[in-house]
């Protein structure tokens, strides 16, 4: 696990702060190949790509988490509006958010996640 000081001002922000990143800037926005999306602070695999959509938001989208134990949701009513926040389990790291508005056919989640707060890992 990275210390606080270890971190890029951008993941400390974003992570420790609970900041969100610009759209359309994070490198994992486009990102089509397969493998597992892990916690950048901590390593703790969090989303497969197996679950990624292009949701047209500018963030990395998934249906679901790789675990359900390896994050928390917690009420953020920040901004003047009620969402659900997506925390690691493992470090505490404020990954995004997730909404109602995803793909029927798969629950009907979006997580929307913070690329800076995930660490890719392609399949062998």
């Amino acid at each position: 696990m990275k210390k606080d000081e270890e971190l890029s001002p951008k993941l400390r922000r974003v992570a420790r702060e609970g900041g969100t990143e610009a759209p359309f800037t994070g490198a994992h926005v486009n990102n089509h190949e397969k493998g597992i999306y892990m916690c950048a602070v901590c390593g703790t695999e969090l989303f497969s790509s197996d679950t990624k959509f292009d949701s047209g938001t500018g963030w990395p989208s998934f249906t679901n988490p790789a675990n359900l134990e390896h994050v928390v949701l917690k009420t953020d009513g920040s901004l003047g509006m009620e969402r659900t926040e997506v925390i690691c389990k493992t470090c505490g790291a404020h990954l995004g958010h997730v909404f109602d508005d995803g793909p029927i056919d798969t629950g009907g989640k979006r997580y929307c996640i913070n690329s800076v707060c995930l660490d890719f890992e392609p399949e062998k």
